[in-house]
């Protein structure tokens, strides 16, 4: 059976539905997950006092932090327009994936030892090399592991894991900072000891299908350019109405150093900054993997990441009319984690659905190149918007776009497999 076939193969009998699905997840999807988990406990430990940091500490502007955070996630982006592609032609997706893994670990060292907001931006744009360098490769490695009747249950279980991380390492920072009397610089070299475990763990407990990275090195491709005109053909009508729709949302969706920044602004102690992307992140992480098994059984990905998107519209409405104190802005944050839990896993496994097995990289490549100029444009205006009109503006702007992009979901029924 070919890996186009076994993709369209139907779950085994008695299967689908079951309570225990998760048990038949395989062990690689768990390695991946907590490599997951560790690097982002690493990450959201320097995340989520990096904005406050670089106000406080360094003297930089809602705009430049803006910049920063846009550039950043847009180069993480961008980067994995090669880093998929390759990752197809060389049958070596853990190669590349323990790459990002460890660049983004070697970075870690830069955040503590920032005197300037220049610093913060060329760390910020290190690490997220890394990340941009692993990224595909993993997602379209996930493809691979996953049984097909469990796609939506495995990218939402490795984003379930994740999140754990992203809430756990906020917590820890906020522990550090009491514990140091504000100490930033002593949590950002703390952070750097979860990044090579999970370097550590992604060498040693993960392998890659020896069926799939032996049929590709039976037939190598030497590429000329990151991508070749024929790889867009083949991705096909429905891989870039998913595209459309996903970048439409990312320009709704700036970073969440901008919910940080609105939580200070209402009056949360700059020590307590870090609880904001915990609040976020319990609630992302308690609803990724049920939307992801969800949307398996349902068969309808699409009324899900419609719901996403209505939840988002939500958020930002919430934030933008937050009074003073932290109740309104809590509740906002709250919804904005929800939203994150019904969209991120089920994007991923719509793209998988969509591609072809032997172009998943390079069409994870792609989905993440448009999130990542959408990213850069959604950040830098956000800072802009708030710099000049007050931190309601960009929320609103976000809330206008998300309405947007709900409309657009519309396009995605009965053209996309699985949705």
């Amino acid at each position: 059976m070919t890996q186009q076939q076994r993709d369209k193969a139907p779950p085994p009998a008695g299967r689908t539905g079951d309570a225990a699905g998760w048990r038949e997840i395989p062990r690689g999807i768990w390695a991946l997950g907590f490599v997951s988990m560790a690097m982002d406990v690493s990450s959201e430990m320097i995340h989520a006092l990096l904005p406050v940091f670089l106000v406080t500490v360094l003297g930089a502007g809602t705009t430049e932090v803006g910049l920063i955070e846009g550039v950043a996630e847009a180069t993480a982006q961008f980067t994995r327009i090669v880093s998929g592609p390759l990752s197809d032609r060389f049958g070596n997706r853990k190669g590349l994936a323990v790459l990002g893994y460890g660049l983004a670990a070697l970075s870690k060292p830069l955040f503590p030892l920032a005197t300037s907001a220049g610093w913060v931006f060329a760390a910020r744009f290190i690490d997220r090399i890394g990340k941009g360098i692993r990224g595909a490769p993993r997602d379209a490695l996930i493809g691979e592991i996953a049984p097909p009747h469990l796609r939506g249950a495995c990218y939402g279980l490795r984003q379930s894991l994740d999140t754990v991380g992203a809430f756990a390492g906020p917590l820890l920072a906020t522990l550090l900072m009491a514990l140091t009397g504000d100490g930033f610089r002593v949590v950002f070299w703390a952070a750097t000891v979860p990044a090579c475990l999970a370097v550590v763990l992604l060498v040693l407990g993960v392998e890659e299908p020896k069926r799939i990275a032996a049929a590709r090195a039976a037939s190598p491709q030497t590429p000329r350019e990151p991508i070749r005109t024929a790889d867009l053909f083949r991705l096909g009508p429905a891989f870039w109405r998913v595209v459309a729709i996903a970048t439409l949302f990312a320009l709704a969706r700036f970073s969440e150093a901008f919910l940080v920044l609105r939580a200070t602004d209402v009056g949360l102690d700059v020590a307590l900054a870090p609880l904001v992307l915990v609040g976020m992140n319990v609630l992302y992480a308690l609803s990724a993997y049920p939307a992801g098994l969800l949307s398996d059984r349902s068969g309808g990905r699409w009324r899900l990441l419609a719901a996403g998107f209505a939840v988002l519209a939500a958020a930002d409405l919430v934030l933008a009319a937050a009074p003073a104190g932290i109740a309104g802005v809590a509740a906002g944050i709250a919804l904005w984690g929800l939203h994150m839990g019904l969209t991120q896993g089920i994007l991923a496994a719509l793209v998988a659905d969509a591609a072809p097995a032997d172009r998943r990289g390079t069409a994870f490549g792609i989905f993440s190149l448009a999130g990542g100029l959408a990213a850069l444009l959604a950040s830098l205006l956000a800072g802009f918007l708030w710099s000049r009109y007050g931190a309601p503006a960009p929320f609103l702007a976000g809330a206008g776009l998300t309405f947007a992009a709900l409309i657009g979901t519309g396009l995605l029924r009965g053209m996309v497999p699985g949705s």
